[in-house]
């Protein structure tokens, strides 16, 4: 049995995760410990009994969800799961610097810094009120394609950001042009088209002053090949060499998130269960659409983590 060790996004954040790992594992309490004394504040503590709006903030809830993550990884590892009982590690988004972290390609700290800043830039690239995202349900990507293209043709930008299943393609933009694909999403027969609460049109053209950025910051920080293959989100194929995985974090930031082929590429090469390692289970969902056959578990809690070695043993 071939296993993906997967890692989510932005959106899985929720008030308390991570905190029942940190009370039964103390390796786990230490990836929180070391992710505050990186960004020298209590970020646990909005975590844990914050208030979700200052949470959901895209520079808190990078390194948060980062964090969350690999207090996951490091319960796992207590248990004697480590990321060479993976054949890949893939995150959505934010999440590839989980992945990364995990396979000992980032250290923590740095990987935390980095997301703060990544988040902030993302946050800045484009004012308030002028960047927008929609869901389009029930369309392909091609369709999806053609629909932010005919938007953008009166003016503005628009473009598929991710490519999450067979069924959901979010696209990413300035706001009229978004406003006009859901629109023509809805007349080409997508089941639904909707905007999306988020704060920034995040990996399309607009983010090019964060991919600026984050080529400044990434440059400063030392990438080690990690330990198993990272399925990168703008290849849909495995990297492990630090100077192509530095190149692609800064083309992630405009670039589409490609986790349908992704996902498919995983399963060409053999893997049949994934992991979904982190807050939520938003990725299983993905996963299960992308491919039936395949085997998903979503590992959060303690619960979560003795659950899973009792099917893996």
């Amino acid at each position: 049995m071939s296993r993906a060790f997967i890692f989510p996004g932005q959106g899985a954040q929720t008030i308390g995760m991570g905190k029942a790992l940190c009370q039964a594992y103390p390796a786990a309490r230490a990836v929180f410990e070391e992710v505050d004394a990186a960004l020298g504040e209590s970020l646990s503590a909005l975590i844990w009994e914050g208030e979700a709006e200052t949470l959901t903030l895209t520079q808190n809830a990078q390194p948060a969800l980062m964090a969350t993550s690999l207090a996951a990884m490091r319960a796992l590892q207590s248990e004697g799961v480590q990321v060479g009982a993976a054949s890949f590690v893939a995150g959505h988004s934010l999440g590839e610097y989980s992945a990364l972290t995990a396979a000992g390609s980032l250290g923590v700290a740095d990987a935390a810094r980095l997301l703060r800043t990544r988040g902030l830039a993302m946050q800045s690239a484009v004012p308030v009120g002028e960047g927008a995202m929609a869901a389009l349900l029930g369309l392909d990507l091609a369709t999806a394609r053609e629909v932010a293209a005919e938007a953008a043709a009166d003016g503005g930008v628009c473009a598929a950001a991710n490519d999450n299943d067979p069924g959901q393609v979010v696209i990413s933009g300035s706001k009229a042009a978004v406003e006009r694909a859901v629109d023509i999403a809805k007349a080409r027969g997508a089941k639904r088209a909707m905007m999306l609460p988020v704060s920034a049109p995040f990996h399309c053209a607009l983010m090019a002053p964060a991919a600026e950025t984050m080529a400044r910051a990434l440059a400063e920080v030392e990438i080690k090949a990690p330990a198993v293959p990272l399925v990168a989100n703008v290849r849909a194929q495995a990297v492990t060499d630090p100077a192509q995985i530095r190149a692609l974090l800064v083309e992630q930031v405009t670039g589409s998130v490609r986790w349908r082929e992704s996902v498919e590429f995983m399963v060409a090469q053999g893997v049949t269960e994934f992991w979904e390692i982190g807050a939520g289970k938003a990725l299983s969902g993905m996963v299960r659409r992308i491919n039936r056959a395949s085997g998903v578990h979503s590992i959060g809690t303690p619960d979560d983590v003795a659950k899973v070695l009792a099917v893996a043993q």
